[in-house]
């Protein structure tokens, strides 16, 4: 027995609701610009993952027009900072409208650290960010799907393994869930790929 949800016979609002209870786990891209003016934003996102490898391209959904979104069709820059779960309640509190010209870096006591290859500032807290540059924005209906090409990826040196990538433990990714639940780090099971069937 199931219970049917008819696109055409919902709520939008409703609808939001029962995507985002059901595609869990979502990690959360923590979308950190800066205005024309300079001013610096700092936003999560999670409806977030990679568009491509190669070219390297990362994405993020802005439901409805936000800041993030214009901050970057006018400069072309921004950063995907990792939204680990001991920054839970900071990254929280950027998701608050705050009017543009408020820097929410200094709104929830985060600290800046240069990008290496952007203008917009990494999360110093934050293990990893991946600085990009603006590919493009597609519009679907209500929302704007924000592509960005990654010039260079910064990883705290205490979460790489010895294999020199990040350490799942380590960065320990906070995610959404439905409703006003979040997602910390979860039990991990490794299982390898199967080879190609002969």
């Amino acid at each position: 027995m199931r219970t049917l949800f008819d696109a055409d016979e919902i709520s939008a609002h409703r609808m939001y609701a029962l995507l985002t209870a059901s595609v869990v786990p979502r990690p959360i891209a923590w979308v950190s610009t800066v205005s024309a003016d300079g001013v610096a934003n700092l936003a999560p996102y999670s409806f977030f993952t990679v568009a491509s490898v190669t070219p390297a391209i990362v994405q993020f959904t802005s439901v409805t027009r936000k800041d993030s979104l214009e901050n970057i069709e006018a400069t072309g820059e921004f950063v995907v900072n990792l939204a680990s779960e001991s920054l839970a309640e900071r990254v929280n509190a950027t998701s608050a409208t705050f009017p543009p010209d408020v820097d929410e870096f200094d709104a929830v006591g985060l600290t800046r650290e240069p990008s290496a290859l952007v203008a917009p500032p990494r999360v110093a807290e934050s293990p990893i960010a991946i600085e990009c540059g603006l590919h493009r924005v597609i519009e679907v209906g209500d929302s704007f799907v924000v592509m960005g090409t990654v010039r260079a990826v910064a990883v705290r040196s205490e979460v790489l393994a010895e294999d020199g990538l990040p350490a799942f433990a380590a960065i320990a990714p906070l995610s959404r869930l439905g409703r006003t639940e979040w997602g910390l780090t979860p039990q991990v099971r490794v299982i390898e790929r199967p080879g190609r069937p002969e």
